[in-house]
């Protein structure tokens, strides 16, 4: 090696050196303002009760796009064009965005479900008027229900989203509907401090707001007397089995009947 060419590598060495120095302190600055600000978007999805795993997931997306930006800031530096780089980048997210459009909508209702949450863990919910049970677990791409006869329903989250959503749990307490029949012949006042009786011994009815109970309907075969029990988000299912049999038990006891359809036939003998 001669002289000349030695003095041509030192020359390029010290050409490059200020911006291989400037480089490595960019990525280690760079690197190290990417990690406080994933921290910082892990803890604020924390206290917006963002479920950890969906929130790790959603941080090191962040990270990892800061990262790529950080690495093509650097190459320029360089004097590499970027541009075909960026290209590449964007040709395989429009590829996998293809390959994962079904699969990117469930993440992304499953996002908004753990942002503005309709319903929580333990909340007892009934999606598009089909499927009715507790949550058990809201997950990035499906909503687990578990039903009354222990079944579990998996929903897609953008099934999720897409349909109406009656959260029954959701304010603490609940009222449940109930109507009972009786026959024409039958006292209604009666049949009211029936109900009423049976409500006041339930031990999940609350007292406030007081239970009533109203003729809702004159129907073709009964009189139709309607109430509205609250109680406890979670003793839903307790006070609606309790009223249903005990007011039955109490309406036997007191001679009412409840009428199911029947036909009367007059016979005419000429």
């Amino acid at each position: 090696m001669n002289g000349e060419t030695v003095e041509k590598i030192m020359d390029m060495a010290l050409g490059y050196a200020p911006k291989v120095i400037m480089a490595i302190l960019t990525l280690m600055v760079g690197f190290w303002i990417i990690s406080k600000i994933t921290g910082y978007l892990r803890r604020v999805m924390k206290l917006r009760g963002i479920d950890d795993t969906l929130g790790g997931f959603l941080a090191s997306l962040a990270s990892i796009a800061m990262k790529v930006m950080l690495l093509l800031s650097v190459a320029a530096q360089f004097g590499v064009n970027t541009t075909s780089f960026i290209a590449i980048i964007g040709a395989l997210m429009v590829g996998i965005g293809m390959a994962l459009n079904g699969s990117i909508g469930h993440f992304a209702s499953g996002v908004m479900l753990m942002i503005f949450k309709p319903f929580r863990v333990g909340d007892l919910v009934t999606i598009g008027g089909g499927s009715t049970g507790v949550v058990e677990s809201i997950n990035a791409f499906n909503t687990t229900l578990a039903t009354l006869d222990n079944k579990r329903i998996i929903i897609a989250n953008s099934n999720v989203t897409g349909n109406t959503i009656t959260n029954i749990s959701g304010q603490g307490t609940v009222g449940v509907e109930l109507t009972f029949g009786i026959d024409y012949n039958a006292s209604i006042d009666q049949a009211r401090q029936i109900i009423l009786g049976v409500g006041e011994a339930c031990p999940y009815v609350l007292k406030d707001p007081a239970q009533g109970v109203v003729v809702a309907e004159l129907g073709d075969n009964s009189v139709n007397l309607a109430t509205r029990p609250f109680c406890k988000s979670e003793h839903y299912w307790d006070t609606f089995f309790y009223m249903n049999e005990h007011v039955k038990k109490e309406l036997d006891k007191a001679g009412i009947s409840i009428p199911f359809p029947q036909v009367d036939v007059h016979m005419i003998q000429n």
